[in-house]
C-alpha cells in the first residue's frame, strides 16, 4: 500500500490534449506495434502501452497545468515534454492499480520538488529499490518534510520525461 497519490493527468485537460497538445499542435493518434511506443509510459491511466492500442504522443506541460488551478506563477520553471497517451478516453487507473507506476527496479528517477509558486526547491535522484513502493515513500517523505514543498515530479533520468505527479497530501 502506498502512502502517497500518484496522480494521472486530469480526464478535463486530457479532453484538450486529445484535441491540441500544450505546444498547439493538433493531436495525431496511431496504433502501438512492437515498435518503441510498446512499453511506453501512459500517463491517463499510469500503466505501459500494450500492443494494438491507440496511442498519441502529445507535448504537456504538467507545471502550467497545476498552476492554472492553483494561482501559482512558475516563470521559467514551466517546461513542457513528451508524454503518451490514449488516443481516447480510457477510464484513468484501474481500480486494481496498486503501487506507484512505472516502478521497474534500477530504474532512475529525479524527485523534483516545487513550492506553492511552482518553483523548484530541490530535488534527488531515486535508483527504484526492489521495493519500490517503500523507495518512493521514502523520497516523497523526504520532500513533503519540507514545509515548502507543494508537489513533487517525479521524471525519468534518461530522458527527463515526465511520468507521474504527486501533491503534498492534506
Amino acid at each position: 500500500m502506498t502512502t502517497y497519490t500518484a496522480q494521472p493527468i486530469a480526464p478535463a485537460t486530457l479532453k484538450e490534449l486529445r484535441d491540441t497538445d500544450d505546444a498547439g499542435r493538433p493531436c495525431v493518434a496511431f496504433t502501438a506495434t512492437d515498435d518503441a511506443a510498446v512499453g511506453s509510459p501512459l500517463r491517463c491511466c499510469l500503466r505501459s502501452v500494450e500492443p494494438g492500442e491507440r496511442i498519441a504522443l502529445v507535448s504537456y506541460a504538467p507545471l502550467r497545468r497545476w498552476s492554472e488551478a492553483t494561482g501559482a506563477h512558475p516563470g521559467a520553471y514551466d517546461e513542457q515534454g513528451p508524454v503518451f497517451i490514449h488516443a481516447d478516453d480510457c477510464g484513468g487507473p484501474g481500480a486494481d492499480a496498486g503501487g506507484y507506476p512505472f516502478g521497474r527496479p534500477g530504474a532512475l528517477r529525479t524527485v523534483r520538488r516545487y513550492d506553492a509558486e511552482g518553483h523548484i526547491v530541490g530535488g534527488r535522484l531515486l535508483e527504484i529499490p526492489e521495493d519500490a513502493t517503500a523507495g518512493f515513500d521514502a523520497a516523497f517523505a523526504e520532500a513533503f518534510g519540507d514545509p515548502h514543498v507543494a508537489l513533487v515530479h517525479v521524471r525519468a533520468l534518461e530522458y527527463g520525461c515526465f511520468q507521474f505527479e504527486v501533491r503534498r497530501p492534506r
